[in-house]
């Protein structure tokens, strides 16, 4: 996903495989954890490249098919995963939170610019999701702190989400689905965070 030319690949082989992409889900990203002065260029290059160019790369290359779909009028849905850090910040994530940021701008301006075809696109922004990775985030907690899983779960959440609980990925994939859908035919360019209170705070 850091490669623009595998991306056209992969959209290609997508196109040929089921005649046209209808709906694409930007769901690419990496994290690193720096304080801006320590973060390294490299992890930062990588970082944007995959966290947000791919997102631009494969929103232009599904736009054309999207656009021509119904006799012209269009019929396409895109949807950027981006996250809490797509609306706030958090120290020593400048990379991601620049990246996540820029996926809503490119939310936006994507749904701006198809606002009178069939074509939508939005943005879901997740607090904390039980992934592999957070998996890994709270078991170190654990770990250092002499602490149960369930403690160490406890104060990762509260550090930040109000409602103590990690939103599903089940979740998540019924509001693609409700986006995908004729109840949001008018929905477009919004960054629908489902965080438990995160960014009401």
């Amino acid at each position: 996903m850091s490669k623009p030319a595998e991306i056209e690949d992969m959209m290609k082989f997508a196109a040929a495989q089921f005649g046209q992409v209808d709906i694409l889900v930007n769901n690419a990203g990496i994290q690193h954890v720096a304080k801006i002065e320590n973060f390294p260029v490299e992890k930062w290059d990588a970082v944007i490249a995959i966290n947000l160019s791919s997102a631009f790369h494969a929103t232009r290359l599904a736009l054309p098919a999207m656009q021509a779909a119904n006799n012209g009028k269009g019929w396409g849905r895109i949807i950027n995963l981006a996250s809490v850090h797509g609306l706030v910040a958090s120290a020593e994530k400048s990379a991601y939170v620049a990246a996540k940021h820029g996926i809503v701008g490119l939310t936006k301006v994507t749904a701006l610019e198809n606002a009178t075809t069939g074509v939508t696109c939005n943005a879901i922004c997740p607090g904390w999701v039980l992934t592999p990775l957070v998996q890994k985030q709270v078991d170190a907690r654990a770990a250092a702190g002499g602490i149960t899983n369930e403690v160490a779960t406890q104060q990762l959440l509260g550090e930040k989400e109000p409602s103590l609980q990690f939103t599903t990925t089940e979740e998540l994939g019924a509001l693609a689905v409700f986006f995908c859908s004729p109840a949001a035919n008018n929905v477009r360019g919004v960054a629908w965070n489902m965080d438990g209170g995160w960014a009401a705070q």
